[in-house]
């Protein structure tokens, strides 16, 4: 059974497009869920079979060798924005084995070597996978730019490099759903804090957030060019906003169906005979 709570589509609503601006969301808002959290929480318990049933028929399909589609996942958010929860709640209630999950961190050595998309291309998911970026190559155009860890030109140059690679990637069959989790400096500070308060969240505390914090105004402006620059047709960009973590959970979760359900998987064709098959089980 489906709640049906939605006004409209978040592959829709929640798409950036011309003339967007990320300072005109709201991020406390719920825009096209007319339910509450209790609602939301029962449709996304509803839809998460739905999301199960479609990522097993992705994977048995191109494990039959009849597709080529995969699905790219990118999640990117201010610290605390709920990249884990999705991980955790959504992308958690299908099958594992048809999901890669990457977590990019501060590059390494071996990669710092290698042209900034090098140790994303590695991670690019596979026919039938849904591949899940937990991060990024949009933090060498986010963080870089903020902190000034490259040129003004090199920046500009990534971009384009950007955009060119992902066009590749959707041209390969892999459907790219960029997802930035929109959350406000109030809520973060009010999640943080709970991090201090509670020993058993203290491991996903990080003293850098704090500083980070002071930069708001800037990462805000970094992703606003990020959006102009590399939201495109084949590759769009969805600002999810994020104050209440249901809500996000449920907005990534319907774009995810709405990529499978565009794809539509169908189960493979035998490649045996199935009555002779049921005639020799029975009998052996």
């Amino acid at each position: 059974m489906t709640v049906h709570t939605w006004t409209a589509q978040p592959s829709d609503i929640l798409r950036v497009g011309d003339g967007f601006l990320l300072a005109d969301v709201d991020p406390g808002g719920t825009p096209g869920f007319e339910g509450d959290k209790a609602r939301g929480k029962a449709e996304l318990a509803v839809r998460v079979r739905e999301l199960d049933a479609l990522q097993e028929r992705l994977y048995a399909q191109s494990r039959a060798g009849e597709a080529a589609d995969s699905v790219l996942l990118v999640l990117q958010a201010m610290d605390s924005a709920g990249k884990g929860g999705i991980v955790r709640h959504v992308v958690g209630g299908v099958d594992p084995q048809g999901i890669l999950l990457s977590a990019f961190k501060t590059p390494t050595e071996q990669e710092r070597a290698h042209d900034f998309l090098w140790r994303i291309e590695r991670r690019l998911p596979a026919p039938g996978i849904i591949g899940v970026f937990d991060r990024s190559h949009y933090e060498d155009v986010l963080i870089a730019r903020v902190r000034d860890l490259a040129s003004v030109a090199e920046i500009e140059r990534r971009y384009d490099a950007i955009n060119e690679f992902e066009r590749k990637v959707a041209e390969a069959g892999t459907h790219v759903i960029k997802v930035m989790l929109h959350i406000s400096p109030e809520e973060q500070k009010s999640r943080l804090m709970e991090r201090l308060e509670r020993p058993d969240k203290h491991w996903k505390y990080n003293p850098g957030d704090v500083a980070e914090r002071i930069r708001w105004p800037d990462y805000m402006a970094a992703y606003q060019t990020v959006f102009d620059r590399t939201s495109t047709e084949r590759a769009p960009w969805f600002v999810v906003p994020a104050d209440h973590k249901w809500y996000a959970r449920l907005a990534v979760q319907e774009l995810l169906l709405a990529a499978l359900q565009d794809i539509d998987p169908q189960w493979p064709a035998a490649d045996f005979d199935v009555e002779a098959e049921k005639k020799r089980l029975a009998a052996s």
